[in-house]
């Protein structure tokens, strides 16, 4: 069975990796900055899913055989990459051409009733979001390739203890993400003026489709 040590070295680096910003923090804070709480919670329990898939597949060993396989690898690289250009395009295309006239007015009043929307549909919408983000980044089951096999100890049962470490890594991602999701919250009225919106949707776009980016390149 694992020790308490490495489960506290394990809890050190997911923790830390959690805190670094990045893909998650953008799509959390920019979901839930525009008031569509559930819809953020969605994202939350995507991306959760999507670390708990990666943590039983590293458990057994189906990742290493995805991050052996070259052409594995990097046709989910693409796919990744392209799907996160068009999330991010999504959001600054938009943004860009969005003047304070009647389209801007037009958008607040469609983002308005979906708010309305979001406790039904706008988490499942989210949860889709999420799991399809994590599952499409490839670094996700490099980092898992890397990590997981290190914590698990010869003779351990490699599923139930490389689940019970992905439930580590997920108990930490959750609690920042409430941390993220009061703290955007807290900012909401401010941020849901048009102005703000743009300012935003220009930002997480741009981050966003710049990660996508970066994981075409290779980087």
């Amino acid at each position: 069975m694992i020790t308490l040590s490495a489960l506290g070295s394990f809890a050190l680096i997911v923790g830390l990796l959690t805190l670094t910003p990045g893909l998650d923090t953008a799509l959390i804070l920019r979901t839930a900055a525009l008031g569509h709480r559930s819809r953020a919670w969605g994202v939350v329990l995507g991306i959760q899913t999507g670390t708990l898939v990666w943590g039983v597949l590293s458990s057994l060993g189906i990742t290493a055989l995805l991050t052996a396989s070259h052409l594995a690898y990097t046709i989910l690289r693409w796919v990744g990459a392209a799907y996160l250009v068009w999330m991010g395009g999504r959001m600054l295309i938009p943004a860009l051409r969005r003047s304070g006239s009647a389209e801007s007015a037009a958008t607040d009043a469609a983002e308005d009733a979906e708010d309305a929307s979001d406790v039904g549909d706008g988490f499942r919408a989210g949860w889709r979001r999420g799991v399809v983000t994590n599952l499409l980044n490839p670094k996700m089951g490099a980092f898992y390739v890397a990590v997981l096999p290190q914590f698990i100890p010869a003779g351990a049962p490699h599923v139930a203890t490389g689940t019970l470490l992905a439930g580590v890594h997920i108990v930490f991602a959750s609690l920042w993400a409430a941390v993220l999701i009061a703290f955007a919250r807290a900012l909401r009225t401010t941020l849901r003026k048009p102005s703000a919106r743009r300012v935003l949707d220009r930002v997480t776009g741009t981050v966003i489709a710049a990660f996508g980016v970066r994981l075409a390149l290779g980087d």
